[in-house]
């Protein structure tokens, strides 16, 4: 089943059951889904774009919660919060961080570099290698200062 009709099928079932937390949050995402399928003029979107579509949700609802957190608003922090937690049990497994540094290597190995100079050359192999599989950029980053740097 494709994550699009999955979300649909959520949002039935959510529907039915008035469960209201999850209802509003696959609402907010469908609604997302539609702009892009407007968008493209298609009928339906590949699960690719449609994890970013989550993603992007993702972290403005973790982005909006540690502003709430700011303004002492604990209760529409923990809320945004529950949202995005909801949102990330659409996304596969997280990629192991052994299987990153291993991408690391390889890619600096095959583009010879050896400079932090060169960071965004392999930052652009490694995540094109990663695409569609759910892992977090600052990560990736992380590893390939570390291993450019040192």
């Amino acid at each position: 089943m494709s994550l699009q009709l999955k979300i649909n099928e959520d949002l039935k079932l959510a529907l039915k059951a008035k469960k209201e937390p999850d209802l509003s949050t696959l609402r907010m995402l469908k609604a997302d889904i539609q702009y892009e399928l407007t968008k493209t003029g298609n009928s339906s979107l590949a699960d690719e774009v449609i994890l970013q579509i989550i993603k992007k949700n993702i972290a403005k609802r973790k982005e909006t919660a540690l502003e709430y957190r700011k303004a002492q608003r604990i209760d529409l922090a923990e809320k945004e919060e529950a949202e995005a937690q909801f949102l990330e049990t659409y996304l596969p497994p997280a990629v192991p961080e052994e299987e990153i540094r291993q991408l690391v290597e390889k890619a600096i190995q095959e583009l010879n570099v050896s400079s932090i100079k060169d960071m965004g050359k392999v930052m652009g192999k490694v995540m094109g290698e990663l695409k569609g599989k759910n892992v977090e950029g600052s990560l990736v980053s992380s590893i390939v200062k570390s291993k450019l740097s040192g």
